[in-house]
């Protein structure tokens, strides 16, 4: 668990807030019996600021990314699971060629 995770979980505790914030207003509201236009402008920098948070979280916390290419060293697999049930090898799949002649320009 990272720094980027504890910035999502910060900016989901915002997000929370301000969506509670915005019930308590809207009761507010009915109790006054005005109309409800818009939330107050301190949720809207609430939701602002927790959705830059979430984003950023979101982009920084999983981590790195792998090699899809199925010549890369990153993904051969070491061991098979202890649980083979789930393990299909008779699939459409094997109507693909395994060899691929494409190059690109």
């Amino acid at each position: 668990m990272g720094a980027g995770f504890l910035v999502g979980v910060i900016g989901v505790l915002i997000l929370s807030h301000a969506t509670y914030s915005t019930i308590q207003y809207r009761a507010l509201l009915k109790i006054t019996e005005e109309e409800f236009s818009g939330p107050p402008i301190d949720v809207v920098v609430e939701l602002i600021v927790s959705f830059v948070l979430c984003l950023w979280a979101a982009m920084a916390a999983p981590g790195n990314f792998k090699s899809i290419h199925p010549q890369s060293e990153e993904n051969r697999v070491v061991a098979l699971p202890a649980n083979l049930d789930f393990m299909i090898f008779n699939h459409r799949g094997k109507i693909f060629p395994l060899e691929t002649e494409l190059k690109l320009k």
